[in-house]
């Protein structure tokens, strides 16, 4: 049985990947105090003192607002935190997997595909985009998009985030021309269980197979949990994210 160091482990889907997959793989899964993927010597350290087969890399700092103020520690994290992980697992011969977003995108084209060229718009995209530069073509990188689950999860995704509002009675704003593409987190478990197992440093995309307005998926939340759907109401991109960081649209 394969052996996997992974990363953000303790996140949204780090977390279920492991639940699901806790048969398929041996899995070691350190604290980000156990390994702190900002330090270039005990990364290296701690990565050749453990045996493991893959290193799948899903830590990263995901606030995409936040991350247009925190300019250093982002960059600390999703760049420098892939470089020294990669020297690190390449210094061992091992594969390495890089988990990467759509907002290396900049979401002017109506599809995707593996080819299609990098545009990031926010600082955000631009760092994950950067850490992929690192270790394309000698890595395997893995982009999702908007991971959503079933169960409750380390962090909540935005399918519970708006069931958490609509619950409670209050309105939500849902973008109507935006498309994007949410993507069930046990797909991505059993996606990256076949990745691992067929392992090529090539770029992948692991991501729904429908995409759509967050207003229409906002509305499909409420029917799916029969809440009252009149409190999604709809707005525009320029709208919602006036004064936050830009997303692919």
């Amino acid at each position: 049985m394969l052996k996997v160091l992974m990363t953000g482990a303790s996140g949204l889907v780090g977390a279920r990947v492991k639940e699901l997959l806790k048969t398929d793989f041996t899995w070691l899964t350190p604290s980000s105090q156990e390994l702190d993927i900002t330090d270039k010597d005990k990364t290296l350290a701690f990565v050749q003192s453990h045996d493991f087969d893959c290193f799948l890399h899903l830590a990263a700092y995901t606030n995409v607002d936040q991350a247009e103020i925190e300019h250093d520690y982002c960059r600390k994290i999703n760049v420098e935190g892939t470089a020294n992980t990669f020297r690190a697992a390449s210094s061992v011969h091992k594969p390495y997997i890089l988990i990467s977003t759509d907002f290396v995108f900049d979401g002017t084209l109506t599809q995707y595909n593996e080819s299609s060229i990098p545009k990031p718009i926010s600082y955000y995209g631009q760092t994950k985009f950067e850490a992929e530069q690192l270790v394309k073509n000698q890595a395997m990188i893995v982009r999702l998009s908007y991971p959503y689950g079933n169960s409750p999860a380390p962090k909540p995704d935005f399918v519970r985030t708006i069931l958490k509002f609509l619950k409670q009675g209050q309105s939500v704003q849902g973008i109507t021309d935006l498309i994007f593409t949410p993507t069930f987190l046990d797909d991505i478990a059993f996606g990256l269980k076949y990745l691992i197992n067929h392992f090529q440093p090539l770029i992948y995309h692991l991501v729904g197979s429908e995409s759509l307005s967050p207003y229409e998926a906002f509305i499909r939340i409420a029917d799916t949990f029969a809440q009252d759907k009149n409190l999604v109401k709809p707005t525009t991109y320029e709208q919602y994210f006036l004064n936050k960081a830009p997303r692919p649209k």
